[in-house]
């Protein structure tokens, strides 16, 4: 589900929205965040749902480490903290990679079956492995469970980021007036997710028509001028500048919807 895409704009973002505000108001803070929660692994499991036992794990795990290093600072348990992150970081981007290699080397036909890399998995594994790394410090606290899934799932960053500290987020979360709709907050919002959409929607989308034409006749061993490899080059470079721009003010309008900066 692309931000970008009118099922989450006419769809998904308005029941997030309309839960949100109305538990929060009629019910509790709690409820709103559990809520938002629920909507954010929904937002998740839309790209395949088997994926979403994966994050649910990485969470409780992590969330498990990080109550021991905040309460017993041990080097060992940060140590395995860390060694879970990065073996399940490894196996899913680097697992097949290795093994490719090492049949090449040693001349074997092993094989494993294709793993398909999760969404995001970069993201919410870095930033938990932040998180350990401050509880071991003892600059984290007990954190409320129900916040720190919201602090791993929260929709507008889960899929490319950015990658957010823990001292700015989860403090926002215990803050009853986030739960409550704000008029400056939503304006603005709406107004900085619109200018991103602009961004990806139009300026990304379009300047990447000069793109492919470019890119496709040099893979295809077609002759490219110096002037249409220069032309191809800028443009990508503006597609992707635009694409990545698009994308982080369109996270950043959708926070500040939910009064998250």
């Amino acid at each position: 589900m692309l931000f970008n895409s009118y099922i989450f704009i006419f769809v998904f973002l308005p029941v997030a929205l309309l839960g949100y505000f109305t538990l929060g108001r009629k019910v509790s803070g709690q409820a709103a965040i559990g809520w938002l929660v629920l909507a954010s692994l929904f937002f998740y499991a839309w790209w395949n749902p088997v994926y979403i036992f994966l994050i649910l794990t990485s969470i409780l795990v992590n969330y498990f480490f990080g109550l021991r290093l905040s309460s017993s600072p041990r080097k060992w348990v940060l140590t395995l903290g860390l060694s879970f992150n990065l073996g399940l970081l490894g196996y899913f981007k680097y697992a097949n990679f290795f093994m490719d290699n090492l049949n090449r080397v040693v001349d074997t036909g092993m094989s494993l079956e294709t793993i398909v890399l999760p969404l995001a998995i970069s993201f919410f594994t870095f930033q938990q492995i932040s998180y350990l790394v401050d509880a071991y410090r003892g600059q984290t606290k007990e954190y409320n469970f129900l916040h720190y899934c919201l602090f791993v799932t929260f929709f507008p960053q889960l899929i490319a980021g950015p990658i957010v500290h823990h001292r700015e987020m989860l403090p926002q979360f215990e803050e009853e007036d986030v739960y409550r709709f704000n008029v400056a907050n939503f304006a603005a919002g709406l107004s900085i997710f619109f200018a991103g959409l602009f961004k990806k929607a139009v300026l990304a989308d379009e300047v990447a028509k000069y793109v492919a034409p470019v890119f496709n006749a040099f893979g295809a061993g077609d002759a490219v001028s110096t002037v249409e490899a220069w032309a191809g080059v800028t443009a990508y470079s503006f597609q992707l500048y635009f694409d990545f721009s698009g994308y982080s003010d369109m996270a950043i309008g959708l926070a500040l919807l939910f009064g998250i900066r």
